[in-house]
């Protein structure tokens, strides 16, 4: 009788390829505006491992890995730059999404009140037929 090996994901396998998350960055993380450029090569070069970890693909394999873990799940502060740019990158995509894609009525009151402003001239007078 055949036997089935059961898949196991290696650590290798998960960080062979670079992070990208083409649902909520679909032209990349350097492109996005929210990230510097060093954190979008933090991002794709730790960004895997760091999903594998959370998400119980693999388990840490060392203390830096589980420094990692902890950091990831708000056990403690991040403390490495990769640490903070996962963060930063959570943060931004659990951002809590507007209400409407046409924007809120404070933020167009808001585009009204400029009293001081010369751009409207709704309320100038221009005789034309001298």
């Amino acid at each position: 009788m055949e036997e089935v090996k059961m898949s196991v994901i290696t650590k290798e396998q998960v960080t062979r390829k670079p992070f990208m998350d083409k649902k909520n960055y679909p032209y990349g993380f350097a492109r996005s505006g929210d990230f510097s450029i060093n954190e979008s090569k933090l991002l794709q070069a730790h960004g895997s491992l760091f999903a594998a970890l959370v998400d119980g693909k693999i388990t840490p394999e060392n203390d830096e890995e589980q420094a990692y873990l902890e950091s990831a799940l708000g056990h403690r502060e991040p403390a490495t730059p990769q640490e903070k740019a996962w963060l930063k990158y959570q943060a931004r995509i659990n951002r809590p999404k507007t209400a409407s894609i046409y924007g809120s009525k404070r933020a167009a009151e808001e585009d009204v009140d400029d009293e001081g402003d010369m751009s409207d001239n709704s309320d100038l007078d221009i005789d034309l037929d001298n």
